[in-house]
Order: structure tokens, then C-alpha cells, then sequence
């Protein structure tokens, strides 16, 4: 186990405190220990590094305390002190969330010694320090066969570079006469002097540097330079600058990607939201996720639904068909159908690929997936009912149709116009969800919004207002059912998925920022 649990005394009741080290700025980098106590957590404290989406991993109702500080403002470590071990034992959960590691020039430590003086039980989850990850996203190794065995992480502010070797202060001479890589971090105000400090001690004005911005992060610039020009590098904080050999290697690769430094916004269910989220960080996007909706059992709690699935494992051919709106409505479904054996000799239709994949899940091929992921393509492939129902079997000439609650009733009345005896059933309740004021503002800064569904769509209209989405330039929908949702609550719709799926949806996502990003 990778974190530290230290119990001093007072007991499970008495609270506890996370000191959690949130990485640099890519909220991919926080460990999965991290992401478990913040999922549990009642008070997040966290600093100003913090990437906003991490604050949505915390319940809802947790209480969130921004104890930021600017670079130039010491702060005042002993009321954050103070309101850990306060939070603490008053029972409560506490995640301290700092950015990079907590123990990496992040008084980590000062604030466990503190709980230690006050009997509060606190546990270290470390973190991904900017002093490897900046790098590493800017394309620089720190260490380097044949260049490199050694690196050193020094902090750059003003105690370490005024004052002597012996009362604080770093030897910076010393440094340069190591043969290493280093890291200097908190350094951007005093780079010069830092510069000019190493030149003393012996490491040549054209030493190789890279400055790295904002690393890990969708605003993060590398800079690249030399020794003697540093100081009049245009840099501010936070910067991680790599200086030695190995910055003069270029292995460029998150700066290189289609989305990068974009934000968008993914408004999906937070079950969901990975289908999408996933395929945009990789194209290089800072994804924020803003889940305005969830799922919800049924009105009557699933009964209708238990009902229908039961009369299929009856074995009683009630049904010709199931057919399928959405993987939400299939696995709804087949939590009633564990043998799915129950449904030989019924034919299954599946609208979009995403719900044939959900069949898939379940060893179930669909007979039907048409073309256009739409009702009204399903509409177009879908057979006639027997011509002979006398001689067919009982029910061939009937749809089980488990659905949405409030589903669009295109589909129902179109199959029933073409002589279909559909038996709909409410299969779920799309709910909105609450969304924390921290991640509404975020949207106002972000690229792109985007939307899968209508309700993702009420949702959030419902709670941030059409304002709330005029700042971004892309509002971005999966398909014209969503797009005409959005038109009617007040959006601009700039980008439209040609193929109605989640790849779609980040294709059209790609195709409308292109622009922007070739103007940059």
C-alpha cells in the first residue's frame, strides 16, 4: 500500500484527514487511492492547482474550502491547520487536496505534524510531482542513458536563493558542479538570478533549458532555451525548468495531439461519462465533466418491467420482439433476464451500436440495428407483423418496448401504425442531478460544451440558464433530437454528430474546433 496511515488517538469517531497529493494539473493523474477517499469525503480543502473536475470525484454535499494561496502570499498555514483538525474532530471525513505531491514542496508535512500535536488521525496519499510529470508532458526525460543517471528537485523561491547554503538558503554552485539534471520548482521569479548562480559554479551558458508552464495541464507551454537567456524568458508560475543536457531533447507528444489546450465540457451521466471522456483526452483535451444527470428506477420501482421479463422466462412467446432504445434500457432489462435463453425464438432489435454493444455484453446478438440510430430509422428496417396471426405464434405480433421514462413516442406510435401490438414499460427515470456552483463556473472558461441527450440538455439549462453555455464558442449535440432540445432552451448549436454515436459526437468535436486551433 502506497499511503501511510498514522492513528493518534481519539478513534474512527474522531475523524480522519487525507492528505492527498492531486498531481499537477491532469486530473488522469490522481491515484486511485486519492479518487477513493475523495468519493467518501465530507470536507475538501483544497488548493488553488486543484483541477476543478476533481472536486466533482467528492459527494455533492461534501463541504468545499478553497485555501488557495497566489504564489507571492506565504498564507496562513496555521488556520488551515486549524480547520483540518477542526473538521476532523468533529467527525468528519477531511480530504486535504494539494497540488503534485503532499510532501513534495507541498508543507505536507507541517500540517501532519500538526494533526500528530493534536491527535487527529491522518493518512498520506502521495501524489505525481510536477517535478517529473511537467517534463515528461513537455517531452523531456530527466534522466537519459547516455546523457544522465541523476536528477535533483530544488525549489527556486526567494528563502532558497537569498539565503546561505547553511541558513536555508541552496547552494546553487554546488548544483552545477553535480553532473545532473535539474528541476528547479517555484523558480520563475528569480530564474535569472538562478541562471546566473549556476554559470558561477561552472555550467556553461549554453546549457539546454525547458520551461514548462502550466505542465500536465490543457494551458500548459514548454519553452525552450539556454542557460544564459533564461532571465529574459517570458515565464510566470507555476513552471517546472528543466535545465541540463536532457532539455535539449525533444520528445514532444502531448502538445503534438488535435485537442490540445481545449476544454470541453461533458455534461453526460457519470456511469456514462468515460465512453466520452475517454476519447477526448486522448485526443488531448482537458476534459471537465459535469454530470447534470443520473439514472433512477422506475415509478413503480421496476414491477411492469420484472413482469414482462417474466413472462419471457415463461417460456410463454408473449413476445415477436424486444426492441432497444438505449445500453441504459438493456441493462435495466436484463437485471430481471440473468439466463438469456429466456429470449429464443424472440427477435431483438437495437437502436444505435452502443446499445447492440450492450447486447453484446450479454452474449445477445441483435437481429436488427438499422443504419440510422434514430426511432425513425428503426421505423424504416423494421418488418411488417405475420400476415397470418392465426397460424403464427401466440404474441408473434408483439413489441416489448422497455424504455425511458418520458421517451419520445415516435417509435411506439409508428410500430403500432404498421399493426404492431407494442407493450411499452418504463424501464428507467433519467433524474437531473445537482451540480456544484465550482463546476458551473468552470464551464463559463471551457472551449466546447457538449450534449448526449435532451435531458443532459434540460438539466443543465435548469440549473445554469442559457448564459451559462454563451461563452464557450462550441455547443456540440449527438444527434438532431438533442440539437433541437438545445435550439429550444436558448443554445447555439455549432456542431452536430453525422453519425449519431459517441465517436460521432467527438468527430464533430474535432471537425468544429479545427478552426480555432489552426488559428492559434
Amino acid at each position: 500500500m502506497t499511503s501511510h496511515l498514522a492513528a493518534r488517538g481519539g478513534g474512527p469517531a474522531a475523524g480522519i484527514v487525507y492528505l492527498v497529493g492531486a498531481g499537477p494539473g491532469d486530473p488522469g493523474l490522481l491515484t486511485l487511492r486519492g479518487a477513493e477517499v475523495l468519493g467518501h469525503a465530507d470536507v475538501v480543502v483544497h488548493d488553488r492547482l486543484t483541477a476543478p473536475s476533481l472536486l466533482g470525484l467528492a459527494p455533492a454535499a461534501s463541504e468545499k474550502v478553497d485555501v488557495g494561496k497566489q504564489p507571492d502570499d506565504r498564507g496562513d498555514q496555521e488556520a488551515i491547520n486549524k480547520l483540518l483538525v477542526e473538521r476532523a474532530k468533529a467527525g468528519l471525513k477531511v480530504v486535504r487536496l494539494k497540488g503534485g505531491d503532499p510532501f513534495v514542496f507541498g508543507r505536507g508535512g507541517e500540517e501532519a505534524l500538526a494533526l500528530i500535536e493534536a491527535g487527529v488521525t491522518f493518512e498520506v496519499v502521495p501524489g505525481v510531482t510536477s517535478a517529473v510529470a511537467a517534463p515528461a508532458y513537455a517531452g523531456v526525460p530527466v534522466t537519459h542513458r547516455g546523457l544522465v543517471t541523476a536528477f535533483t528537485v530544488v525549489a527556486g523561491h526567494t528563502r532558497s536563493v537569498d539565503l546561505e547554503p547553511g541558513r536555508g538558503g541552496t547552494n546553487w554552485e554546488a548544483l552545477a558542479q553535480g553532473g545532473g539534471t535539474i528541476v528547479v520548482l517555484m523558480g520563475a521569479a528569480h530564474r535569472g538570478r538562478i541562471a546566473e548562480r549556476l554559470m558561477n559554479g561552472g555550467l556553461a551558458p549554453s546549457t539546454p533549458v525547458a520551461a514548462v508552464q502550466w505542465g500536465t495541464g490543457a494551458g500548459q507551454v514548454t519553452r525552450r532555451t539556454t542557460l544564459d537567456r533564461l532571465g529574459a524568458t517570458p515565464l510566470g508560475p507555476p513552471v517546472a525548468i528543466v535545465i541540463g543536457e536532457v532539455a535539449g531533447l525533444n520528445l514532444a507528444w502531448y502538445e503534438d495531439r488535435p485537442l490540445f489546450g481545449r476544454t470541453i465540457v461533458v455534461t453526460r451521466a457519470a456511469h456514462q461519462a468515460s465512453q466520452l471522456v475517454a476519447p477526448l483526452r486522448d485526443l488531448g483535451a482537458q476534459v471537465l465533466e459535469v454530470p447534470v444527470i443520473g439514472l433512477a428506477d422506475p415509478a413503480d420501482g421496476g414491477t411492469a418491467l420484472r413482469d414482462r421479463a417474466g413472462r419471457l422466462r415463461a417460456g410463454a412467446s408473449s413476445y415477436g420482439w424486444v426492441v432497444f432504445t438505449s445500453a441504459n434500457a438493456v441493462h435495466r432489462f436484463f437485471e430481471f433476464v440473468p439466463d438469456t435463453r429466456s429470449l429464443g425464438g424472440v427477435l431483438v432489435a437495437a437502436v444505435g451500436t452502443a446499445t447492440a454493444e450492450a447486447l453484446a455484453g450479454y452474449h445477445v446478438v441483435a437481429d436488427l440495428v438499422p443504419g440510422n440510430f434514430r426511432a425513425e430509422g428503426l421505423l424504416d428496417a423494421f418488418p411488417p407483423p405475420p400476415a397470418l396471426p392465426l397460424l403464427a405464434p401466440a404474441g408473434a405480433r408483439s413489441v416489448l418496448l422497455p424504455q425511458a421514462a418520458g421517451a419520445r413516442p415516435e417509435l411506439r406510435d409508428g410500430l403500432e401504425a404498421r399493426g404492431w401490438q407494442v407493450d411499452a414499460v418504463e424501464a428507467y427515470r433519467t433524474a437531473p442531478r445537482a451540480v456544484g456552483p465550482e463546476l458551473l463556473t468552470s464551464v463559463g472558461q471551457a472551449d466546447a460544451i457538449c450534449f448526449a441527450s435532451s435531458s443532459a440538455v434540460d438539466s443543465f439549462i435548469d440549473q445554469a440558464g442559457s448564459a451559462g453555455v454563451r461563452t464557450p464558442p462550441i455547443v456540440a449535440c449527438i444527434g438532431p433530437v438533442t440539437a433541437s432540445t438545445a435550439r429550444a432552451r436558448g443554445l447555439t448549436v455549432t456542431a452536430e454528430a453525422s453519425e449519431h454515436t459517441i465517436e460521432g459526437l467527438v468527430n464533430a468535436l474535432v471537425e468544429a474546433l479545427s478552426p480555432h486551433i489552426a488559428g492559434t
